[in-house]
């Protein structure tokens, strides 16, 4: 990796604009009119665009917009699929729908997850399609990238194209069952863990099964794991043995957030 393939990464967003538009002007990815400045920088974001702020929208307007700027300059922006894009689509898909989840029905796991009702009334189909062509995990040179801190994914594939090939498909079917067992799903985190007896372990096969030396993920705020004010949390966790790192500031619980910069290779 030279000095034009920078990637840098954002974790969960959840409707916070005005906390995302800081990183990236500080960052100098954009400039005072939000237009891409990142050259052939690579910006991923770990999904989780919605919820419990309120721009999630927004967020994703601009998201969109600069993924289109940065391939013009020949940088990139990619994301991947989170917990709570999949909640809002269903929310939208399946209405009132008996689930086994919190609220007992699609839309109240929805709000029960934070939902915004702004966020649901400006949802278009040219949102939807977005989100349903994000990967849920990606091999970004020796980096697995993924959501959730959880094995999960073992259950959609064997391979990363599997895997997001089979999330992909289940978004574009109408199979409410389908979506309520992957909601379900995606309550799972923390199972890479130190404090955990095989946390490290875990993650160690995990890599093993899907490639890369090192796997980076959000879902579960670093000020959770930590016992942290959210307002301290500036840098990554690393975790299990070196091989987990954790980018979810909690921006949504009043963490400033950050932008992780991987690191160089020599």
């Amino acid at each position: 990796m030279n000095v034009n393939e920078r990637i840098f990464v954002i974790g969960d967003v959840h409707g916070q604009l005005e906390k995302l538009v800081r990183l990236l002007r500080d960052t100098k990815l954009v400039d005072t009119t939000l237009s891409w400045t990142g050259g052939t920088a690579t910006l991923w974001f770990m999904g989780d665009f919605f919820d419990r702020g309120p721009e999630g929208i927004a967020v994703v307007n601009l998201v969109m917009r600069l993924q289109n700027e940065a391939a013009i300059a020949g940088g990139r922006v990619e994301s991947l699929l989170g917990n709570h894009e999949v909640v809002l689509l269903a929310a939208r898909r399946f209405g009132r729908q008996t689930t086994t989840g919190p609220g007992g029905n699609f839309v109240a796991d929805w709000q029960y997850n934070g939902g915004c009702d702004t966020d649901l009334a400006r949802l278009t189909l040219e949102h939807m399609d977005w989100i349903i062509n994000l990967p849920a995990m990606a091999l970004v040179g020796d980096w697995l990238f993924v959501h959730a801190d959880a094995t999960l994914y073992t259950s959609y594939g064997s391979s990363v194209a599997e895997v997001n090939q089979s999330f992909k498909t289940l978004l574009q079917e109408g199979d409410p069952y389908a979506w309520n067992e992957l909601l379900g799903e995606f309550s799972r985190r923390r199972e890479f863990v130190d404090d955990s007896s095989d946390g490290a372990e875990t993650a160690a096969q995990f890599l093993h099964k899907y490639g890369g030396q090192k796997l980076l993920h959000g879902h579960t705020p670093i000020s959770h794991l930590l016992g942290r004010v959210p307002e301290l949390v500036t840098d990554p966790y690393i975790y299990g043995d070196g091989r987990c790192v954790n980018v979810d500031g909690g921006m949504y619980l009043g963490g400033p957030g950050f932008v992780y910069e991987l690191p160089l290779k020599s």
